[in-house]
């Protein structure tokens, strides 16, 4: 049985308490002020008056104490495990060790294909079973709530060695529970003594930062066990990068297959730490995001790159990813149209590169939004062509400069169906007359593949080497 599950009862009974006693109290006075003190006792309707209020005042106190008994519930009602509230100020006193947030990715689609029913004992089986995994494991009363409706968070009292491999070994052992099969992440914060909102940010960074590292193929995911200083320091170390400006980009040159030349450079942005440590997007990225500061970091991006632009070859275009969610900020849009002004630079020399897995709900007014850019000359690209179905429907219904397509369709251009959708694809993009972008090309046999196949740009190793930003200046300036 949960921890929660004691506690919720031994409160439950302390409830019933505070409500019998004054009611048994109550009923006993009234049975002696009328049947027991001498006297007889007449039906007026004064007496029944006052037993009638006796009694409603009676039920109505129950009532209020059942009614509040349901609000003050510290379980969650489906898995019985803490709920968010409960489980925030249970921690205060608890003071764990080890805090692990444990998310079942797909539970958004196993809502959708299967009943209210099914779904509540998936839930339900899958904490139970952790709770009793852990305890056989060793660690005594685990604290397990339910924080929303997917994410699920662990306390434990000590920090012993192995956390992770139970993880692994729990979330392989229960990938399949009944008909219904689970997909599972989770993460991992040591000697979480702290501000712990902070902390439980810090769990979903490292999940957001799994999911980045899955959308590009690695099957093994790293990085998810963190010490909480460490987490406080890269979240300052964020801040002040991004308050100080401190950005180091590299370029990856684009070979133009017509002219044979480079044309075009994808930027790569980094960020840099006081003691000079780079920071991968996948690391500042989802800490940027939760702490709303994605809007101020996309036009300190767009500022650097603009600065460097006067100081290339006026035919040299950047391409760069900036969020939809900035492009799609009023203030963002004006402030990036001034500084295009102000630095006096062609706009068709800056490529946008947009990439989203579901498609955004208000089509239209997105559409407007890159309308908007496109019509100050600023083009807009696909990132990561064909590998979702938002970036099929936003071709059907707006006009794109170019197109780069998922690297598997690179990596696994060898592959028959996978060269057939390709040159679909390029096809497809010809007739629509947008360019098209190669990536991850570091063979020549994939080179010559690739031109065959009619694709106007091609980048990776097999082209040219990533160039820093002073090697850059230095070639065109």
């Amino acid at each position: 049985m949960l921890l929660s599950e004691l506690e919720e009862r031994e409160r439950r009974f302390k409830l019933a308490l505070r409500a019998g006693v004054p009611v048994l109290i109550l009923v006993t006075l009234v049975f002696y002020a009328l049947f027991v003190q001498k006297g007889s006792f007449e039906l007026t309707p004064l007496n029944g008056f006052i037993i009638a209020a006796i009694i409603f005042t009676t039920v109505y106190f129950n009532y209020f104490l059942i009614d509040l008994s349901v609000k003050e519930s510290v379980v969650d009602q489906t898995t019985q495990s803490y709920n968010q509230k409960a489980f925030i100020k249970k921690l205060k006193a608890y003071k764990p060790d080890t805090l692990i947030l444990l998310v079942i990715r797909n539970l958004p689609v196993i809502n959708e294909n299967y009943g209210t029913e099914k779904v509540d004992f998936l839930l339900y089986t899958i904490i139970h079973r952790l709770n009793n995994m852990l305890v056989q494991k060793g660690f005594h009363n685990p604290l397990i709530a339910r924080r929303f409706g997917a994410e699920f968070i662990i306390a434990l009292d000590s920090n012993k060695d192995g956390v992770k491999e139970i993880l692994e070994t729990f979330t392989e052992e229960n990938k399949v529970i009944g008909e219904i099969e689970v997909d599972y992440a989770f993460a991992i914060v040591t000697e979480a003594q702290g501000n712990i909102e902070q902390i439980l940010g810090g769990l979903k960074d490292l999940i957001l930062s799994q999911d980045t590292q899955r959308g590009k193929g690695k099957k093994k995911i790293q990085n998810n066990v963190k010490n909480a200083q460490e987490l406080e320091k890269i979240e300052q170390d964020i801040t002040d990068a991004l308050k100080k400006r401190k950005f180091r980009l590299t370029f990856r040159p684009l070979l133009n297959t017509h002219t044979n030349s480079i044309d075009t450079y994808e930027v790569v942005a980094k960020m840099v730490s006081s003691d000079h440590e780079e920071i991968l997007p996948k690391v500042y990225l989802p800490i940027i995001n939760r702490l709303g500061l994605g809007v101020e970091y996309d036009y300190a991006l767009v500022e650097h790159i603009v600065k460097i632009l006067p100081l290339v070859d006026k035919d040299i275009s950047f391409t760069f990813n900036l969020s939809p969610f900035s492009l799609r900020n009023r203030s963002f849009q004006e402030k990036f149209f001034a500084l295009i002004e102000k630095e006096e630079i062609r706009p068709s020399q800056l490529i946008i590169q947009l990439y989203e897995r579901k498609t955004h709900h208000d089509l239209s007014g997105y559409f407007q939004t890159l309308s908007a850019f496109r019509q100050k000359g600023v083009r807009i690209c696909i990132d990561n062509f064909g590998s979702s179905n938002a970036s099929m429907e936003y071709m059907k219904h707006f006009k794109f400069d170019m197109v780069q397509f998922d690297r598997e369709y690179v990596t696994h251009l060898q592959d028959q169906t996978t060269h057939a959708m390709l040159s679909s694809l390029v096809d497809m993009s010809k007739n629509l007359h947008i360019q098209t972008v190669a990536k991850w090309v570091d063979k020549e046999v994939q080179k010559k593949e690739l031109i065959a196949l009619g694709i106007d740009h091609l980048q990776g190793f097999g082209i040219e080497k990533p160039i820093s930003e002073e090697t850059l200046i230095d070639k065109y300036n």
